[in-house]
């Protein structure tokens, strides 16, 4: 679809191919910088007491190419474990292609054969046990990516793990996300993502306009396959509570459209 000299980063795929909507010119930031997080009545997260609980074991993905290294699941970077603490409800998508080969968020390279997946908050290591609410169908991933970023998406799956709950057809469907071991997610420094852009200069012009009212805000770049992108962050908040009023304040001051993102740093 094309709408004009556009780029805005959108990361979801489900059973189609990565896409792109080119936004360059500055004048028409506020109706697509990027689209809203789910935060009122999109999903649905609760929190119990922690327990400790071990690292599963991934079973093989149906249909994976003859030759494609066998999924697994490493151990979460953290000794600490949280079972039965995050549960999460909302759509999932799937990615693979042009991706796979790529450097992920957590520095490794992405194996769409692998049982991992992408997710804006939760931290890298995360091992969370992934139900397809239209079949039941179940599967253990690690979480070592970013995204999606995309409106009412709460978790991007790799294709073996899309594969496993029969979600590659359909590209999305309604999941429940349980956390079962990895670091607690409530520790850790949680921020605002207003805008992605291709051209520099508009991210800049983005973020002098926030600085005024808001600090600090940073411009972050990001290698996509699909060309060199510049992230505009607002916030280091110590909650994603706190930060998901902040992106509301956002919303509210601006007319921008907002996703809640982990800060790794």
């Amino acid at each position: 679809m094309k709408s004009g000299p556009r780029a805005v980063e959108n990361y979801g795929q489900g059973a189609t191919q990565f896409h792109i909507l080119r936004l360059d010119s500055f004048q028409f930031l506020a109706p697509v910088v990027l689209s809203a997080l789910a935060i009122a009545g999109c999903s649905h997260r609760t929190y119990m007491p922690p327990q400790p609980a071990p690292v599963p074991a991934a079973p093989a993905p149906s249909g994976a190419p003859s030759g494609a290294p066998k999924p697994a699941i490493s151990a979460p970077a953290h000794p600490q474990a949280l079972a039965g603490g995050y549960v999460e409800e909302g759509v999932a998508s799937w990615y693979g292609e042009p991706f796979n080969g790529r450097r992920t968020s957590n520095g490794e390279i992405y194996d769409m054969y692998q049982f991992t997946a992408a997710h804006r908050t939760l931290p890298f290591g995360a091992v969370l046990r992934v139900t397809n609410l239209r079949n039941g169908k179940q599967i253990e991933v690690r979480v070592n990516d970013r995204g999606p970023f995309v409106a009412n998406r709460v978790i991007d799956l790799s294709l073996a793990a899309a594969r496993a709950i029969d979600m590659v057809g359909p590209g999305t469907s309604e999941v429940r996300l349980e956390m079962i071991s990895g670091p607690n997610p409530s520790i850790g420094f949680f921020g605002v993502q207003v805008g992605a852009f291709l051209v520099q200069e508009n991210a800049n012009n983005l973020r002098d306009r926030l600085a005024a009212n808001f600090s600090p805000v940073s411009v972050v770049p990001y290698d996509s396959p699909n060309g060199l992108y510049y992230r505009v962050r607002v916030g280091h908040a110590p909650s994603e509570m706190a930060a998901g009023q902040l992106a509301e304040q956002l919303r509210e001051s601006g007319q921008i459209n907002t996703f809640v993102v982990r800060l790794e740093n």
